[in-house]
């Protein structure tokens, strides 16, 4: 499955279980481990997670792959793993504490609807994520020698 056809697909069942606050942030040039991630709230624990499993039901009958379902027994917050694309549902609450837009803002967000689920993608959605670190030097291991273990004799006084 194409990553446009994956995105549409997921916005679909996202939309179909009347999921609010769509958004899909692209995050290529932020991480290696996926490319998208989108964000969307449920109203309550039954609501989120019948959002993520209509999720893994739609993508799965698109001949998508998910490779996980996190948070399912909790239902505030539901991650489903697609590989390429995370889908995070949330309750609004719980949303609003952990604030991933925030934490992901280098993307650049693109809020969704059925008028533009279709639309092409920009090429041009983020800049590079440039984090200055100080060089840290490894330290060496100091290896201490150890002498051998003397084994005592069961008796100290040497009799038999």
């Amino acid at each position: 499955m194409t990553p446009a056809k994956l995105v549409k697909t997921v916005v679909a069942a996202l939309e179909e279980i009347k999921a609010h606050d769509i958004e899909v942030l692209d995050v290529t040039k932020i991480t290696t481990l996926f490319d998208r991630m989108i964000i969307a709230s449920g109203d309550s624990t039954r609501h989120t997670k019948a959002i993520a499993n209509n999720v893994v039901e739609k993508v799965k009958a698109g001949g998508g792959m998910v490779y996980g379902v996190e948070g399912e027994q909790a239902g505030e917050w539901v991650l489903v793993d697609l590989g390429d694309m995370l889908v995070h549902i949330m309750q609004a609450t719980v949303r609003a504490h952990y604030n991933l837009e925030e934490l992901w803002a280098e993307a650049k967000k693109k809020k969704i609807s059925k008028a533009t689920a279709g639309a092409g993608e920009s090429k041009d959605l983020l800049k590079p994520l440039v984090a200055k670190s100080s060089t840290v030097k490894p330290r060496k291991a100091s290896i201490k020698s150890v002498s051998p273990v003397r084994k005592k004799s069961p008796n100290p006084g040497g009799a038999s």
